[in-house]
């Protein structure tokens, strides 16, 4: 099922103040990019927040969900934690700052 633009619109606005974010659509579904790095997929209208040590320590007690079949586990974030924009925002500076730099793709 595909998720709704209002969705990723309506959690871009959330993570605003984590940097330069974004959101790209991918076959129905929404990645997350803060500062270049993905962070974060939209799949089902729900938010999966990529597995890192300090978003697991920062979230304390986590559930983890798969964005779309086969994927490994994502630290799925419940709807209601989606209102706590300051909250949110912190989850996601702390993850893409846990992320490695991508590798620009050779043209």
């Amino acid at each position: 099922m595909a998720s709704k633009k209002s969705t990723a619109d309506y959690i871009l606005e959330q993570i605003a103040g984590a940097g330069i974010v974004t959101a790209k659509k991918m076959f129905g579904e929404y990645s997350i990019y803060c500062d270049g790095k993905i962070v974060a997929f939209v799949a089902d209208d729900q938010f999966f927040v990529k597995p890192t040590e300090a978003g697991k320590t920062f979230i304390g007690n986590y559930i983890e969900g798969a964005p779309y079949p086969g994927a490994k586990p994502y630290l799925l974030i419940s709807g209601d934690q989606w209102e706590d924009h300051e909250w949110l925002t912190q989850l996601i500076k702390v993850t893409a700052a846990a992320l490695p730099v991508p590798v620009p793709k050779k043209k």
